[in-house]
């Protein structure tokens, strides 16, 4: 499964460590992950489990 928002389709994004820079002469890549979470929507009058960020669940659940 991909690691991305069903709402607003965030997905990981890549970089180098931030911890790498300065003396330290290796650079490491990482990558920074959304905050996935389970959450049931109502689409067409049915259940439905989607994987949404955490900032589209807050949204959710204030409308």
């Amino acid at each position: 499964m991909a690691r991305q928002c069903d709402i607003c389709g965030k997905k990981p994004i890549t970089g180098w460590n931030p911890q790498s820079v300065g003396m330290n002469r290796k650079r490491a890549l990482r990558r920074w992950l959304p905050n996935l979470q389970t959450l049931v929507v109502e689409r067409d009058g049915h259940p439905v489990t989607v994987k949404a960020c955490s900032r589209c669940r807050r949204t959710a659940q204030k409308v």
